[in-house]
């Protein structure tokens, strides 16, 4: 029977060597693609630590499967339990487009405030890139999760409440929008959580010796929003971080454009023109901080850099609890039929596994995974851009990941 990891007075997890772990599986794909990493994130627990330790996995209803077994689309109960167990893990849940409820996914980030959406972008030798040196590519995104337009404050065209916004706009700016075919949406940048994104990002950069931290933004054209994250951001890290972040600036006007030793540069780049950079220079960037919208975006984009959603991981983390997540959709079309990569979660599960402190079977994980590719075993997304690869169902791929563990294990 597991124990519930617990936290020390600085929010460190204290992992028992069988903590319990809620596990979403998801909709769509996700029970597929959840068999298939639970399978290796089981093994490979196993063999890391001589069967001493075991994470004890308890199911958590949400979404159309959660729906179908309490007439809920996200129980209570649910957000609850994760509080409880400080750690979950979920396949994708369905979300409608233009319409109807709100995403489950931001709803899960926003109830439990997992501030900190982070997505690592590391090219796996052997996987088909659009680039033209994708080897240069290993960024870790930072996306703050819990507010701008994704709060999902939005009135719909025509409706009375839009209306009134509307007037209240209209009595500010010079030119009148029109009442009746006008939907409104509202961004919100705030200083507490620009501060602590920042904040995490720049831990993280010192503890895995990360050279250089860049601010994403639009703040040229959204001075009051955008341009407050990139100011609050520059504010945190000169006032917290002083003897360890230099400026870009600081970098060419003091030290010639030389990085001091154990300094780490702080640049800021124009939304739009950070897709360029990323894809033109991707060895110039290693951390990127952004506001929500901006930060999935890119995260996205550097995804396809490398390989695809398909083998995108993502966390989503907090000061008291995380989720870790595939990050691609449910992609109905291919449920229940055993066919889709499930990369993206069995990344994830390592990423979840680094975040316990387990580090020693996330290694073996990301080996083992990289040792099959270029042995050109894969899923049909990869298959077919890969000449002579065989190609694994989703189950398949698991036990051939789990094959390669046990093959390389001491």
């Amino acid at each position: 029977m597991g124990k519930i990891i617990s936290l020390n007075k600085n929010n460190s997890l204290l992992v028992p060597n069988n903590p319990v772990i809620g596990y979403i599986p998801g909709d769509g794909t996700g029970p597929d693609i959840w068999k298939a990493a639970r399978k290796v994130i089981d093994h490979a627990v196993a063999i890391a630590y001589n069967n001493n330790r075991k994470i004890d996995f308890k199911k958590l209803p949400a979404g159309e499967q959660g729906f179908h077994e309490t007439g809920e689309w996200l129980p209570e109960t649910t957000l609850k339990l994760i509080q409880k167990y400080k750690i979950a893990i979920k396949g994708p849940l369905t979300t409608p487009v233009g319409h109807g409820m709100k995403s489950l996914n931001i709803t899960i980030r926003q109830y439990l405030d997992l501030f900190a959406c982070i997505r690592p972008a590391k090219y796996i030798k052997g996987v088909p890139s659009p680039c033209k040196h994708p080897e240069l590519i290993d960024m870790v995104i930072f996306r703050e999760n819990t507010e701008d337009i994704y709060l999902g404050i939005e009135w719909e065209a025509g409706t009375k409440d839009a209306k009134q916004v509307l007037s209240f706009i209209n009595s500010k700016i010079p030119h009148r929008l029109e009442d009746n075919t006008t939907g409104i949406g509202i961004k919100t940048i705030s200083e507490k959580n620009t501060k602590r994104i920042v904040r995490k990002a720049i831990l993280f950069a010192i503890d895995n010796n990360r050279k250089n931290i860049t601010i994403m933004h639009k703040g040229n054209i959204m001075k009051y929003t955008e341009g407050a994250f990139l100011k609050w951001g520059y504010e945190l890290a000169q006032s917290e971080f002083k003897n360890t972040i230099i400026t870009e600036q600081d970098l060419f006007e003091k030290y010639n454009g030389k990085i001091p030793e154990n300094k780490i540069v702080l640049k800021n780049r124009i939304a739009d023109n950070m897709f360029q950079q990323v894809l033109l220079r991707p060895d110039e960037y290693d951390i990127i901080i952004a506001p929500n919208l901006n930060g999935d975006y890119i995260s996205d984009t550097l995804a396809a850099m490398v390989g695809g959603l398909g083998l995108a991981p993502g966390a989503n983390i907090g000061d008291k609890c995380a989720v870790f997540e595939a990050t691609h959709g449910s992609a109905p079309k291919y449920a229940n039929l055993d066919k889709v990569n499930p990369g993206s979660l069995i990344l994830s599960g390592a990423m979840m596994l680094d975040h316990m402190g387990w580090d020693k079977p996330a290694d073996i994980i990301r080996t083992a995974l990289q040792k099959i590719i270029l042995n050109k075993q894969v899923t049909y997304d990869l298959a077919r851009q890969i000449s002579g690869a065989k190609e694994l169902k989703c189950s398949e791929f698991a036990d051939v990941i789990c094959d390669c563990i046990s093959i390389n294990s001491p």
